[in-house]
């Protein structure tokens, strides 16, 4: 007994015990990056020392329990002596004694957290001894992170990734570990080829993560508990287009109703939103904004709208006298997500049909903005899952806009005081940057082109944009002469205030971008002659966007693209102008815009592109070991194949007789039809008699198998296999 108990002491101190503190390591590491929002810099990097400090000693000190904590609590106060020096905490100065009580005085609460994250890590060390505490110390992790990522706004599907990772390497020790101690000379047998152990734990754990990889991406079945809550309290959890939330520090992206505080970073979400078959690419549009606040958009009242019904023509203030096109547009619904709007090309002019239904009474229209709001419960909140509306597109006549002054635009159709609003304080060098950027310009369609092209030439696009370089407490102010980096809503927000510090009426709209074309859209069903080609977008949270619209007067509102990268059809400088009368083409394949095309590794965000590529290789050198193996039993695999079973070792060495037989014939050792294979090797012999032995072993081993009661083995056939290989060489040297 004591034997076995000293035996178990020295295993918890050798590889097992290393092992086990690289994997609760592991997951401690995944609840830091979850504290990261929340805590200050230096404690994460304090507590990150800690545990690895820890670690490191809990392996390499040869000391007794009592004296390994001694040494461990002197370190943690070095690491946390350095690390409040380091982040400015505190200054050391004077004397030792001053010193040392300036450094007790800060060391609240940091000390705290040292001594939390050192004593968590060694109770796991020590409680979680066994399978069974293993798997509920997995499943307590497993089961936390994934409450925090349904009511937090952090997503933590990667730190889970990396748990049941740590968990699967942590059981295959815990495996190895009990083998250890109930087969001890098993064991020594067994360490004696380490690698073989190893390269079966790579394999298994390479098949794993290359099956996570490839498996296919579904909806899910279930609502989690997050959003069935917004829903329910009538708060909807969808995301807008510049990344943010309706909870402010969100970082997906998506659509929302909250644009008073613009700004902060993104990560792109390519979560499906809806598809949209229709016979011309477009932007979606959703709602509009004309109130600017310094920091954002504030949303408009609703008192001007009216309720309508699927079927109804409508009404659509300052639309414009210019010629338009009807589109048609089919959109189907890909997530349960609530919006306030229903999306559609350009200014909706009609709603066919909703869930099917050609009659609905859900809708709310606002003329003014052209808007189509849906009607829902707070209670339940419901959207529909599909709809058709039809829209009119303006078709422009640009070197005929172009030539149109201001009063010509706006004396008989002037534009509402609300879209040339600006703040009290908006910043003067602003206006000043926007007169001169237009100075060389007559027209306001000039302007406009000139505002937009500047935008688009002088800034770049990211989805994460640097803020510590921000000063201005305005948000356009701060885009343009600070941080002179960003995303659509920075784009689109500075074109509309140039303009209108320039006169000339804009305002802010967002919605979704064109989106993916599918790739079976050209193989839809046949179209009647001179019917127009339907094709379908399939849109993402990605795809996201905000954009302005333009005031011109007759010509209505135009929309205009100034961020980088991205494609609006109408005012650009070189516009492919149609004529109403005559046909379209046929639309052209979507763009690719570089700020929405995934990455590689989007698709396994949990798993890092250089683990799946070590995975791969382990894969395909394991399949190319197995197959050299085996080489022996492949080499009959036909035969096998065509007699339904099994070959015999007799089989076998009949079939490697002929195999050899052939290969002489291929070296010019011909033998003729009456001749038997005594007479053919005797004849062979005396032509090639550097290969003379090895023929008259093939031939003996023949006669053995053919004519002798004695039973054929295994090991004869490989013989047979092995002169076979003999006699190739030989003969391949001769003849050389």
């Amino acid at each position: 007994m004591n034997a076995r108990r000293n035996e178990g002491f020295g295993l918890k101190r050798s590889w097992y015990h290393a092992a086990s503190l690289l994997w609760i390591f592991l997951i401690a590491l995944q609840w830091l990056s979850f504290t990261q929002e929340s805590w200050y810099t230096e404690t994460t990097s304090l507590v990150l020392w800690t545990l690895a400090a820890i670690c490191i000693l809990e392996v390499i000190l040869p000391f007794k329990v009592l004296y390994r904590t001694i040494v461990k609590a002197i370190v943690v106060l070095y690491l946390l002596h350095k690390t409040l020096i380091e982040y400015n905490v505190y200054i050391p100065y004077g004397t030792l004694t001053e010193r040392t009580e300036q450094f007790i005085l800060h060391m609240p609460p940091y000390i705290w957290f040292s001594l939390c994250a050192w004593v968590m890590l060694e109770a796991a060390l020590r409680l979680v001894n066994s399978t069974r505490r293993i798997l509920v110390f997995l499943g307590i992790n497993i089961i936390s992170m994934g409450i925090l990522d349904s009511f937090t706004e952090i997503p933590l599907w990667v730190e889970i990734a990396w748990v049941m990772f740590a968990g699967m390497g942590w059981l295959v020790c815990q495996h190895f570990r009990n083998y250890q101690l109930q087969y001890p000379q098993g064991w020594k047998r067994m360490i004696r080829y380490p690698y073989k152990i190893l390269a079966n734990i790579a394999i298994i754990f390479s098949l794993i993560i290359v099956a996570s990889v490839n498996m296919p991406e579904i909806p899910p079945t279930l609502t989690d508990p997050y959003t069935a809550w917004r829903n329910y309290t009538g708060t909807s959890a969808s995301q807008s287009g510049n990344g943010v939330l309706d909870i402010p520090t969100a970082t997906e992206s998506g659509y929302s109703r909250e644009d008073n505080q613009l700004g902060g970073g993104f990560n792109f979400d390519y979560t499906p939103v809806m598809s949209v078959t229709t016979s011309d690419r477009s932007y979606w549009r959703g709602e509009t904004r004309s109130e600017y606040t310094g920091t954002g958009w504030d949303e408009p009242g609703r008192s001007s709208m009216d309720n309508v019904g699927a079927g109804e023509t409508l009404e659509n203030e300052q639309t414009g006298t210019v010629n338009t096109k009807k589109i048609t547009q089919k959109v189907t619904m890909l997530n349960d997500t609530v919006y306030p709007i229903l999306f559609g090309a350009y200014s909706i002019s009609q709603i066919s049909s909703v869930d099917g239904e050609e009659r609905a009474d859900r809708m709310l229209w606002n003329a003014e903005r052209a808007e189509l709001h849906v009607v829902t419960s707070r209670q339940q909140p419901q959207y529909p899952k599909s709809y058709t509306v039809v829209s009119e597109v303006p078709i422009i006549v640009e070197d005929e806009l172009r030539t149109k002054s201001a009063e010509a635009l706006y004396s008989n159709n002037p534009a509402d005081d609300q879209y040339l609003q600006l703040p009290s304080r908006f910043p003067k060098r602003v206006e000043d940057l926007a007169a001169e950027i237009t100075a060389s310009a007559d027209t306001p369609y000039e302007k406009v082109a000139l505002l937009q092209d500047y935008l688009q030439q002088n800034f770049n696009y990211t989805n994460n944009p640097d803020l510590s370089r921000k000063v201005s407490n305005d948000f356009v102010e701060g885009f343009l002469f600070d941080i002179r980096e960003g995303y659509c809503d920075y784009f689109s927000t500075a074109l509309v205030m140039m303009a209108r510090s320039e006169g000339i009426p804009a305002r802010w709209v967002k919605g979704y971008a064109p989106g993916q074309m599918s790739l079976n859209s050209e193989m839809q069903a046949p179209r009647q002659p001179g019917a127009p080609i339907e094709t379908t977008y399939t849109v993402t949270n990605a795809d996201a966007h905000s954009w302005a619209e333009v005031y011109f007067g007759e010509y209505g509102w135009i929309p205009v693209e100034a961020t980088p990268g991205f494609d609006m059809p109408l005012l650009t400088e070189t516009p492919d102008v149609q004529p109403a009368d005559q046909p379209e083409d046929e639309p052209e394949e979507e763009p690719v815009q570089e700020e929405q095309t995934p990455a590689p590794e989007q698709t396994t965000a949990a798993i890092p592109g250089f683990v799946i590529w070590i995975a791969g290789a382990v894969i395909l050198l394991w399949i190319a070991y197995m197959f050299w193996r085996n080489r022996l039993s492949m080499r009959f695999l036909l035969l096998r194949l065509r007699t339904g079973r099994p070959l015999t070792p007799e089989q076998k060495v009949l079939a490697e007789t002929e195999r050899w037989i052939r290969y002489a014939r291929r070296q010019g050792l011909t033998r003729s039809g009456d001749e038997t294979l005594r007479e053919s090797v005797t004849r062979w012999s005396e032509l090639r008699p550097s290969a003379r032995k090895t023929l008259e072993e093939l031939l003996t081993k023949f006669e053995q198998t053919r004519y002798s009661p004695a039973t054929v083995t295994a090991d004869d056939w490989k013989v047979v296999y092995q002169a076979a290989l003999k006699l190739r060489k030989e003969l391949k040297a001769e003849r050389a």
